[in-house]
């Protein structure tokens, strides 16, 4: 297990970051008791969706979802009575997705999925994320749709039906742009908000109307408002939790399959994982998801050694820095990284001097 097969791993992942990006996943939960022989559904194409199988709501829903080309779409049925969503969330808390919608959720249902969702990233560090309905989350894993009667033909869609259709299009965007602006050709018309600007500082994500063209999304954001040292104001962009997201799971991956159980944690193995997963930094710069002017870089967490090490009893006062990083740290591995991704054109400052 030498560094040429790590570096050939995570090279392979940099390479293929763009293409991966556009193949993002829904889960949705829908309420249905058309055929209660399954409980989940995985749909690939929208040839495979079978009529049968739901409601004539539902499969909409499902189609709408299929609009903006997400990879595949995970539907978990449960029952039209179910008090609540937990057997669904419980289903799903362990498959590779991206993002959430529940058409059919009621208002009163919304805070709970929020604060699951929030849990199983802060907590668990899983990268799902859910499209709700104006709900106030304050957190870069919520996106929060504020638009509401949107009119595609006979139909007006609330604003809790139409998260699907926005699922979708996340799931199936490339690094290579944002949502900001992606145009809704199929909505004849919305209820506009009054204050757009307002709202979309308030972690609102809304569609704004034209004149001569159909409804767009007025900023890709997501409902986080409130930011930290850790969580700037980066944090608030759609477009940069995914890029945030496919770092977090390439290096999960990677480290899971190539490292744990299978490779001594000396300090020379650990110098060997920063140095590949520095290479796979290279390849996101080279394909514009990471700043190639910021000096992205993974090192050894020097301070998180030093509190391990003074856990364990040991006077790290006596060592110095480079003892620090060689000290046999049992099977723990502390590493921390410095990167700057890149956003989309999206604010144009043009003045012009007569």
């Amino acid at each position: 297990m030498g560094l040429p097969e790590i570096l050939i791993e995570f090279k392979t992942q940099g390479l293929t970051a763009i293409q991966r990006s556009t193949r993002g996943i829904v889960a949705l939960i829908l309420k249905d008791d058309t055929d209660v022989t399954f409980d989940t559904k995985v749909y690939n194409t929208i040839d495979e969706i079978d009529a049968v199988e739901w409601t004539a709501a539902n499969k909409d829903y499902i189609l709408k979802t299929f609009e903006g080309i997400p990879s595949k779409v995970i539907c978990e049925r449960i029952a039209t009575n179910a008090a609540d969503y937990n057997t669904a969330l419980d289903r799903l808390k362990n498959k590779r997705w991206n993002y959430l919608a529940i058409p059919g959720i009621l208002t009163a249902e919304v805070a709970a999925i929020a604060t699951w969702i929030k849990s199983q990233r802060d907590t668990h560090h899983k990268t799902f994320k859910a499209v709700l309905p104006n709900n106030v989350a304050d957190h870069e894993g919520i996106i929060n749709f504020a638009t509401d009667d949107l009119v595609i033909g006979a139909k007006t869609y609330t604003t809790e039906e139409y998260c699907c259709r926005l699922a979708g299009i996340f799931a199936g965007l490339p690094f290579s742009r944002s949502s900001t602006y992606y145009t809704l050709a199929e909505v004849e018309s919305i209820t506009e908000s009054a204050t757009p600007d307002e709202d979309i500082d308030a972690g609102k994500l809304i569609l704004v109307a034209s004149v001569d063209a159909a409804p767009k999304i007025g900023r890709g954001v997501n409902s986080l408002t409130t930011t930290t040292a850790t969580k700037g104001e980066d944090f608030k962009k759609i477009k940069i939790i995914e890029g945030v997201d496919l770092v977090r799971d390439d290096i999960h991956d990677i480290f899971d399959n190539s490292y744990v159980g299978k490779v001594i944690n000396s300090y020379d193995n650990k110098i060997l994982f920063l140095a590949a997963v520095n290479a796979y930094f290279k390849e996101l710069e080279r394909i514009d998801v990471l700043d190639p002017s910021y000096d992205n870089k993974v090192s050894i967490d020097v301070d998180a050694q030093r509190l391990y090490l003074t856990g364990k009893g040991i006077d790290v006062t006596t060592l110095s820095e480079q003892q620090v990083k060689e000290y046999n740290t049992g099977s723990k591995v502390f590493a921390k990284a410095s990167v700057k991704f890149l956003d989309a054109m999206e604010d144009l400052n043009f003045a012009i001097y007569m």
